[in-house]
């Protein structure tokens, strides 16, 4: 899964450092609060879908994902120990502070891995499963492992992890894969690149120190900036061809110009300043378009899941 919102609050501070485990660690160790939108998208993709779970088998197959989610975040921090021990926001983590060794969060996240497929695929459908299989594998292995250290594309291939959650709850509710579960899938798959430009944009130092390939360290600031633009021109169509499918409406309609409209307005400001200019109110703009873009995927599936009540009593869609 995708490591939206990581930069929400600091990982470093008073209490971080070297000594026994407590179980706060070990619940850090699986991500919250990137498992919490997870949780949330694939939820939505399993609630807007038009074939409804018994409220168990539905409370199941989302503990069995976000299960998935702390899988797939325990393998990325066993792996990028070294990476997070010298970047100032995840130097903190359990595992490059002492606190969790390395051979725990690899078991952590390999019996987690197995526990939520298996799982999923009994209380759902092996479809759910294997999707499921694929997204922690697509995570912990292509993203974390070869794109995130090899290519400065790493979130653009990279994003698809995060991307598939909504499928996942979709799939899991209907067995297949329908245009509006893809649809939601290239909602985030596409808001992931701006999301995390506009990130490197004011941390580019921890990502340089981390020899981290970012589009900011391999290209500078000013190609970042025309990505962030064009990338969020591209992504403007995704969520009004959404709303004009079955699990859209009216509302989402409305939502989806409102926010893409302000989206687009904070890309073209991004686009237009100077390295001069940021560094004077230090990355101001930037942070803000960061902070926007948590609530514009947040708003956006809420938007649908507001659309399936409205059209459960008659009031909703097209």
């Amino acid at each position: 899964m995708s490591e939206i919102g990581a930069y929400q609050q600091s990982e470093t501070g008073p209490g971080f450092g070297p000594g026994e485990a407590g179980f706060g660690d070990y619940v850090q160790l699986l991500k919250p609060r990137v498992m919490s939108l997870v949780v949330f998208t694939a939820l939505v993709g399993l609630l807007v879908a038009p074939v409804h779970l018994h409220p168990v088998e539905a409370f199941a197959a989302i503990l069995f994902i976000a299960l998935g989610a702390g899988a797939s975040g325990a393998l990325n921090m066993w792996w990028d120990a070294d990476i997070d021990a010298v970047m100032r926001r995840t130097q903190g983590r359990p595992v490059p502070s002492g606190r969790v060794q390395p051979g725990e969060a690899l078991a952590i996240g390999l019996s987690l891995s197995g526990i939520s497929v298996v799982m999923l695929a009994l209380a759902t459908n092996i479809m759910a499963g294997a999707l499921l299989a694929f997204t922690i594998f697509f995570y912990a292995v292509v993203y974390t492992m070869w794109l995130k250290r090899w290519t400065p594309q790493n979130i653009v291939i990279g994003g698809a992890a995060g991307a598939f959650p909504p499928m996942i709850g979709w799939v899991a509710a209907t067995g297949h894969i329908g245009i509006e579960a893809v649809l939601m899938f290239a909602l985030i798959f596409m808001w992931t690149p701006p999301h995390f430009w506009a990130l490197a944009l004011f941390i580019k130092s921890d990502y340089d120190k981390a020899q981290v390939p970012m589009l900011t360290s391999t290209h500078g600031r000013k190609v970042t900036r025309n990505h962030i633009l064009a990338y969020t021109v591209l992504l403007a169509p995704v969520p009004l061809w959404a709303a004009m499918t079955s699990i859209g409406g009216p509302l989402t309609l409305a939502v989806a110009v409102v926010l893409n409209g302000w989206f687009l307005i904070g890309a073209f400001r991004i686009w237009r300043r100077d390295e001069i200019m940021a560094e004077a109110d230090g990355y101001r703009v930037e942070k803000r378009f960061f902070a926007f873009s948590l609530a514009y995927l947040f708003l956006h599936f809420l938007a649908f899941l507001a659309e399936a009540g409205l059209r459960h009593w008659g009031m909703g869609g097209w």
